[in-house]
């Protein structure tokens, strides 16, 4: 940053003036991929899924609260964990704000965790979220959308994750799966996105992406584990530890 180039405000005008046409761009270009995205093909949910809430068990219909949409962030935390994984909870702490404008437009909203809903529960209670966080321990909902592997997978080193094989070496990977259901009860898998996916629902790094420093991820990850922690673990914690971010 020391070495930047300093020039009076007509030339900074000018460069960002040239710059704006490269964003207007790369604004239709998302507007198109959006749109484009909003005609992928559907697939019918089958299977019967069942998830352990505070109010009992409760099916993937019951998810929708009412609503015509679902997201679900797949959040990485496997039975016997005390804690979440660093680069999910840095997620869903952005996911406060918006849930209260989702309501109002069909939109309903949950994690999902492997843990037990009594670790769940506890993890929730001590980050001091209050959007629905719910355990699909024992059902096969997480290894079906391919954020969870067996104990074989990950010992082999490779898994299906990201449509396609890869090499994972924990039993949990994160990952963001919207479903959508019809006035006949039908539900209907429409999109999931995995890695660098969940970028996209990251405020914070739309705002630091404006910033000089950016994301300043120059640590020996070079991603968010270089400095993100939880956010009540600032102060103490040290090395972040598993985590989502992967290409």
């Amino acid at each position: 940053m020391e070495h930047h180039a300093i020039v009076t405000r007509e030339q900074w005008t000018e460069a960002r003036t040239a710059f704006l046409k490269k964003e207007k761009a790369f604004t239709r270009l998302r507007d198109e991929l959006n749109a484009e995205r909003r005609e992928l093909p559907w697939v019918k949910v089958e299977k019967a899924y069942v998830f352990e809430t505070p109010e009992g068990r409760r099916s993937l219909a019951d998810l929708f609260d009412g609503k015509s949409q679902l997201i679900v962030k797949h959040f990485m935390m496997a039975p016997g964990e005390s804690e979440g994984c660093v680069g999910c909870s840095f997620e869903v702490d952005q996911v406060e704000g918006a849930r209260q404008h989702f309501k109002h437009h069909d939109v309903a909203y949950v994690a999902v965790a492997r843990a037990p809903l009594d670790e769940i529960e506890a993890y929730r209670r001590r980050m001091g979220w209050t959007f629905p966080f719910v355990s699909s321990f024992g059902s096969d909902f997480n290894y079906d959308f391919n954020v969870s592997f067996t104990r074989q997978e990950v010992e082999s080193g490779r898994a299906y994750y990201n449509y396609r094989m890869t090499e994972v070496g924990i039993e949990d990977l994160s990952g963001i799966s919207v479903f959508t259901k019809n006035d006949a009860g039908e539900i209907f898998h429409t999109y999931s996105t995995y890695g660098r996916g969940g970028e996209e629902a990251l405020t914070a790094y739309a705002y630091l992406d404006l910033t000089p420093k950016g994301r300043n991820e120059t640590g020996p990850n070079h991603d968010l584990t270089d400095w993100v922690r939880r956010h009540d673990r600032y102060e103490t914690e040290g090395k972040a530890g598993n985590c989502c971010a992967v290409s």
